[in-house]
């Protein structure tokens, strides 16, 4: 008889403990495929559920269908199955120096925050749960990491929350006191990276996706059992014992076209063995006739001492097809237009100097901590044209 998809409602807070049971059977390859969503999110259940479509036949060997957080607002479903989670949680345990506890301040039906769950299970413990359905507080993570046990103590967060957790010193000092944190979900800026280490904080970039069980490159070095290849034009491939068996329902994806690669929307280059992300090749500002990839903007924006986060975007312009645009979450001294196109210009290309500058609170984000750019740039382009 053919399998179906399950549904797996996954509480926020110390309730997600209860799903332990089943996703100990799941990684084991011991029950149907399940879809995690979140409990208190009818919307977003919704949205997963109409689009992967729980109650349907799915292939044998599934253990998960995780869904993507996808630009296009529809996800799309990756199949990971037992053994991949388990090579994934494996390779993570060796890069690491062994098995640990684990303490999760993420959203548990994203790949991210399962993964702390499922490595917790590989290692034999309980993992502290930090509530973050209402947002993450640093006070939290403190009270959380004070509650770990173990010789060895581990955490996974995205950049948005290390901001926070560095603006506040027993947060930045509970950090520091853990083995490893383990950041990802959005690319980490090499300011925010050094502040964190300077402050005493072992800090592991991750770069992966759903589809390859997460995190797979850390500090820019393929796990264990993880391919990394370049493709014409620098695309990034991976490939591996982490990854997906492809998409439900979609089964001529063309990133999954080549057997044995995923076709990555990023750019980037490996150097000595170590992988380097440029930025993604569908974020790319075509403006005047040039190319300008907003990771690099926001790499040297980044630096600047009035900002604490950003993000770049291309608006439509008649003259330049887009002209580069700034939104910036500034830090105690917000920065102007001309310090930032000065900074910029010292450091790239003129073409890449911000031409429009707008502070923020907060950026708006999807999924684990990636900024929402396509929120973002339809907000900035309704108060240009204002």
């Amino acid at each position: 008889m053919t399998p179906s998809l399950r549904t797996l409602t996954i509480p926020a807070g110390q309730r997600a403990l209860d799903v332990l049971p089943a996703l100990r059977d799941i990684l084991h390859g011991d029950d149907p495929a399940v879809l995690p969503v979140p409990a208190d999110d009818p919307r977003e259940i919704d949205r997963l559920t109409s689009a992967l479509r729980p109650g349907e036949p799915i292939e044998d060997g599934i253990a998960l269908v995780v869904a993507t957080s996808g630009t296009t607002g529809v996800p799309k479903g990756a199949m990971l199955s037992a053994a991949a989670l388990r090579a994934s949680g494996t390779a993570t345990q060796t890069f690491l120096g062994g098995p640990g506890a684990w303490l999760l301040a993420l959203p548990a039906h994203h790949i991210a925050g399962l993964q702390v769950l499922l490595r917790s299970l590989l290692a034999g413990t309980e993992p502290v749960v930090l509530d973050v359905s209402s947002g993450f507080d640093p006070a939290d993570l403190v009270r959380g990491i004070e509650a770990m046990s173990g010789s060895r103590r581990y955490t996974s967060l995205v950049p948005t929350q290390l901001v926070k957790a560095l603006d506040d010193p027993a947060a930045t000092a509970a950090l520091a006191d853990l083995d490893a944190v383990l950041i990802g979900g959005a690319a980490t800026p090499v300011v925010l990276r050094e502040r964190a280490e300077a402050a005493g904080i072992t800090i592991v970039r991750t770069y992966g996706m759903s589809e390859t069980c997460g995190g797979c490159v850390y500090n820019g070095v393929p796990l264990d059992g993880v391919q990394v290849r370049i493709a014409e034009g620098g695309r990034v491939l991976l490939g591996g014992d982490v990854l997906a068996s492809g998409y439900r329902g979609l089964p001529e994806h063309p990133a999954f076209a080549e057997r044995g690669w995923f076709r990555t929307d990023d750019a980037g280059s490996v150097r000595d063995g170590v992988l380097t992300i440029s930025g993604r090749l569908d974020e790319a500002i075509s403006t005047g006739g040039l190319t300008v990839v907003p990771q690099v903007v926001e790499a040297a924006l980044s630096t600047h001492a009035g900002v604490r986060e950003c993000a770049v975007v291309g608006l439509t312009d008649p003259r330049l097809g887009q002209r580069v645009v700034a939104a910036v979450v500034p830090s105690a001294t917000p920065p102007t237009l001309d310090e930032l196109r000065e900074h910029v210009i010292a450091r790239l290309d003129p073409t890449a100097a911000p031409r429009e500058l707008y502070l923020l609170d907060a950026l708006p984000l999807r999924g684990p901590g990636k900024v929402d750019r396509a929120a973002l740039r339809a907000a900035l382009a309704a108060r240009s044209s204002n």
